[in-house]
């Protein structure tokens, strides 16, 4: 296996290990987990999961929550499952090695009450395909287009139930169109900006499976202060 390296969160709360020069995880998948707001005693489908970040985070700010972890490559399945192990958390999730087009509810006991997603958004004739397979893969919509999430998430879901996805602004119409043909309404956008002077590079946005029209466009999230350093809400999302 590729060597490893070791990261840690929350003041060392959790250790993430990943592949040194293939697919890491990135501010994605921390904005994403901040704003997925499970319930207490929720299940939670995490599709293309990765090294299993969101599972952790999630695992370690909410305790009572179940979570399934849905990765298509192997290597990063494999290290997902470690991950889960050396952070004790293997009662609370499970890593499926798997082609999320291929998924069934009872992969998961059943329906879930949340799924959340920070997917390949890259289409694959746009931009140069990374050389890294990993990271082509993690980043191009090569296993998994934006319509397969969505139906995948539409198929896993109870009535009611809440998508959360996190995917390039400039792709918004994209996924609102997605979401609204699956059935999936949507209800709550917010815009990532790196810095207020910035236009927005990301935008998450939350839908509810059979949910009525109407929906709430949050303050924008600033990442960066004019110094650089992280504004106080980002800040706040990698304290204990």
């Amino acid at each position: 296996m590729e060597f490893l390296t070791t990261d840690s969160l929350f003041n060392g709360s959790i250790l993430v290990k990943q592949h040194g020069a293939g697919y890491r995880f990135s501010l994605d998948a921390v904005l994403l987990a901040q704003h997925a707001r499970p319930s207490p005693d929720d299940t939670v489908l995490d599709l293309g999961t990765g090294c299993g970040i969101i599972p952790l985070i999630l695992a370690y700010r909410h305790p009572k929550i179940i979570i399934y972890g849905v990765e298509v490559q192997k290597e990063l399945a494999d290290i997902a499952t470690l991950n889960i192990a050396e952070n004790g958390m293997e009662d609370r999730i499970t890593i499926h090695c798997k082609d999320l087009k291929r998924l069934k509810q009872d992969m998961t006991c059943g329906p879930v009450d949340l799924v959340v997603t920070n997917p390949p958004y890259m289409k694959v004739a746009s931009g140069r395909l990374n050389p890294n397979q990993q990271r082509a893969v993690a980043k191009h919509e090569i296993k998994a287009t934006l319509f397969h999430v969505v139906e995948t998430a539409r198929g896993m879901l109870r009535t009611s139930g809440r998508f959360v996805i996190i995917y390039p602004a400039e792709r918004m119409a994209d996924i609102i169109l997605q979401m609204r043909s699956a059935g999936i309404e949507p209800k709550y956008i917010r815009m990532i900006h790196s810095s207020r002077q910035m236009q927005a590079k990301r935008i998450i946005v939350e839908g509810q499976k059979g949910g009525r029209h109407g929906i709430k466009i949050e303050p924008p999230l600033i990442i960066y202060r004019k110094n650089g350093v992280y504004s106080d809400e980002a800040q706040a999302m990698f304290m204990p």
